[in-house]
């Protein structure tokens, strides 16, 4: 393997460095109380990734298995202990854990742990996951279709 093609090209660096200090609001509050901080979206990266502290309260939550086409997932726990699926069997995910599944590996995640929980998720290439994140609360008002329409705009296959 070697390094992808450059993207920057001059002779001398710039500042460009983005700095978020830890005690920034999150971004999304879900009437869970669940939250996500937008910590590098695809649109400021270029595209090159996405990454986002997701913050889970107690209660169960989470998606089922599922798959993408065009992103990779990774999950880095922080806090707590969460449910990874690998495409075969849950797993107990806690801190210092990660967790990378490519383009089209089945996982879900959940936190059934009675505790709250935190973790990082990273996706590659950075694809517009704020539009699924923001969306979620709206799936029970949408009919079928626009349910299916949503998930197939979001890269979101269920198995």
């Amino acid at each position: 393997m070697s390094y992808p093609p450059a993207v920057y090209t001059a002779d001398h660096g710039e500042v460009s460095a983005v700095f978020r200090p830890v005690g920034s609001p999150p971004e999304l509050t879900y009437s869970s109380g669940n939250t996500v901080h937008y910590l590098s979206t695809g649109a400021s990266t270029n595209g090159l990734f996405g990454l986002y502290r997701w913050e889970i309260g107690p209660e169960p939550s989470g998606p089922e298995p599922h798959f993408h086409r065009s992103i990779s997932e990774s999950f880095f726990i922080l806090s707590g202990t969460m449910r990874i699926y690998d495409g075969v069997r849950w797993l107990d995910a806690v801190p210092g854990d990660h967790v990378y599944v490519p383009p089209g590996g089945i996982h879900g995640y959940r936190n059934e742990s009675g505790e709250p929980a935190s973790m990082l998720l990273h996706f590659a290439p950075g694809a517009p996951r704020e539009g699924y994140f923001e969306g979620l609360p709206n799936l029970a008002s949408m009919t079928d279709a626009e349910r299916a329409a949503f998930f197939v705009e979001h890269d979101s296959f269920w198995v």
